[in-house]
């Protein structure tokens, strides 16, 4: 099924911020009084919350958006593509739209930002799910060999333009070896035009460019103990990098915060690869505080 038909009855739409420009947004379910924000991971796009979205909308205004230099988002020369920057970008959003306070919900490097959000901002988060987030410490060998395969994968593809092969590559990094049937055409084919297009070939290499800054990224960390909301860690068995050990470490430090690990075979793409699991377990966090 098309992940187009997934978005019916969303809308798709351009909303103007001060300092980031303009940001595609995804919205569904302004009726209701809860703000979900959805943020995706290191050169994504709301097309990664497609099986979300609506089925989240039947109890919370739902919102996903592409960072800046990211989607259809504005691409920036003048942005510092570090983890902050998206926290500040994701304020500006939010007060674009009127919203207080919202939950808060991202995976990988969303999941980063939405750390971040919640340690900067705790007036304006309500509850806050980490899913399958970086921005904690990587605590095994195999999640530190996970970092080498990685690197390895980019070292083969830096320099060349995107193709075909190569996002088909990386997309099946982010999902378990079982989901790789949903590595179909038109999720690559949506990629692939996202990344062809000449302003974003401008911006690659200062957004891809984050991973290699590790200095700096080491003083971006989530400080989990300085997390004070309700905190779901929403994990998989076969998470890449910040595998399960990662998670349980984190969350033993986030003060009362739950983790959640995924009984479906999911990566580091749970919300695509399993969605009804992955929505039911996100509308009774939101909902109640329980995992």
């Amino acid at each position: 099924m098309s992940l187009w038909l997934d978005f019916l009855g969303a809308e798709i739409r351009y909303v103007d911020t001060p300092s980031f420009g303009v940001v595609r947004i995804a919205e569904a379910g302004r009726e209701h009084a809860e703000t979900l924000f959805l943020m995706h991971g290191i050169g994504g796009h709301i097309e990664a919350y497609a099986k979300n979205m609506v089925a989240l909308a039947d109890r919370f205004h739902v919102v996903a958006f592409d960072f800046v230099g990211h989607g259809l988002s504005a691409k920036r020369s003048d942005i510092d593509y570090m983890p902050m920057a998206y926290v500040a970008q994701l304020a500006e959003l939010m007060d674009v739209l009127g919203v207080a306070a919202a939950h808060i919900s991202g995976e990988s490097l969303g999941g980063w930002v939405a750390g971040l959000f919640a340690e900067r901002h705790p007036q304006r988060v309500k509850r806050l799910v980490l899913n399958t987030a970086a921005g904690i410490p990587i605590v095994s060998e195999k999640g530190l060999q996970d970092v080498r395969d990685l690197d390895e994968l980019n070292r083969r593809n830096f320099g060349k333009p995107p193709s075909v092969e190569s996002v088909r590559q990386r997309m099946q990094w982010l999902m378990h070896e079982s989901n790789w049937h949903l590595v179909d055409d038109e999720l690559i084919g949506s990629r692939l035009a996202l990344y062809q297009r000449p302003e974003f070939q401008k911006t690659a290499p200062q957004v891809f460019g984050m991973m290699k800054r590790q200095e700096e990224l080491d003083r971006q960390m989530i400080e989990l103990e300085s997390l004070r909301c309700d905190t779901l860690y929403l994990w998989t068995h076969h998470n890449p990098i910040h595998d399960l050990d990662a998670a349980e470490a984190a969350c033993a430090r986030t003060p009362g915060a739950k983790l959640y690990v995924m009984q479906a075979n999911a990566g580091h793409w749970p919300q695509y690869e399993a969605p009804d699991e992955f929505n039911a377990v996100m509308r009774r966090f939101l909902s109640t505080g329980a995992a």
